[in-house]
């Protein structure tokens, strides 16, 4: 590769990083996830008269793709 090639890229780079430097340095507005869907799942008790232990898991998994909750929301 030539070496004029290389400081072509090497600018190239440069301005990307720079870019990126300024979208981070806007202030860029906090995404707050409205768990509001937990309302969906019911109580568990573990007891008889409680919903079953899959239909719990079945409401937070419905409630999760619903709102597109990640793991790290749970």
């Amino acid at each position: 590769m030539s070496e004029a090639r290389l400081l072509a890229e090497e600018m190239e780079a440069k301005a990307e990083v720079q870019r990126l430097r300024e979208r981070m340095s806007v202030g860029t507005p906090t995404v707050h996830k409205d768990l509001s869907l937990i309302t969906l799942v019911p109580k568990w008790s573990g007891s008889n008269s409680a919903v079953t232990f899959e239909e719990f898991f079945s409401c937070i998994d419905s409630a999760a793709r619903l709102d597109r909750w990640q793991d790290r929301d749970f």
